[in-house]
């Protein structure tokens, strides 16, 4: 879901081509070129709304258009790029409307996982849970990218759904995911105070190692309720500025 190419992230720097790398030839150009531009859209770097044209990729990249064709199509399909009637692609910007209906499958599906987490976790997987709740507590918001802080959220919400040993159910938060990513660093860019990844991810631990399934549950709705609203407030702050 977030970016796990730290080589291509760095190389693609949006609205700044003469910076970007060329792509090296250990994968097949298609696939680098997918990764590429989706570490820069879930990073912020391709900002939402931003302009697509496939030859000025190509030129970035040092490619042909054909690898940057076949990844634009691929991101289209996870709906991370968008076409309008001309066929103008950019960057997918998420509406009100898309947020609420994001948290509302994200929410049904986490307290599935949660309640699995209660049931099915292990000491260690409860301390490697416990050491992301401390390295989100740890965290200096003001020295750390929206990218970093987004992907702690991400590494301690996919670690309750592994643990809930329901593979399915990790196959599609890992979509919703990637949908949620797009939506908050939109938000974030704006607010960083939007993302609260201390206080509430501490109190879902909690009753997960205690196995309260009930609390977890209450816990982990409370948890996305509140972000929910946090993002909408935001949402609805920046069309108003628009």
């Amino acid at each position: 879901m977030y970016p796990d190419n730290d080589e291509l992230g760095q190389s693609l720097l949006s609205g700044e081509p003469d910076r970007m790398a060329p792509l090296a030839r250990r994968q097949s150009l298609q696939v680098q070129a997918y990764q590429a531009l989706r570490t820069a859209i879930l990073s912020g770097e391709l900002a939402a709304g931003t302009r697509l044209v496939e030859t000025q990729l190509a030129k970035q990249l040092q490619v042909s258009r054909t690898p940057i064709r076949e990844a634009i199509r691929q991101l289209q399909q996870e709906n991370l790029i968008t076409s309008d009637i001309s066929g103008t692609l950019r960057v997918a910007t998420l509406s009100m409307q898309d947020a609420i209906q994001l948290y509302t499958c994200r929410i049904a599906l986490e307290q599935l996982s949660v309640a699995g987490a209660c049931e099915n976790a292990t000491a260690e997987e409860l301390e490697a849970l416990h050491q992301l709740v401390l390295a989100a507590e740890q965290t200096d918001r003001a020295s750390s990218t929206n990218a970093q802080l987004l992907d702690l959220d991400y590494q301690f919400h996919r670690a309750i759904a592994r643990m809930s040993r329901n593979l399915w159910l990790v196959s599609l938060l890992d979509q919703v995911f990637d949908q949620m990513a797009l939506l908050r660093i939109q938000t974030l860019q704006k607010n960083p105070k939007v993302l609260e990844i201390r206080q509430e991810h501490r109190e879902i631990y909690q009753a997960i190692a205690n196995h309260s399934t009930e609390q977890a549950t209450h816990m982990l709705g409370t948890h996305l309720n509140a972000s929910r609203d946090r993002v909408l407030l935001e949402i609805e702050r920046m069309r108003q500025n628009s």
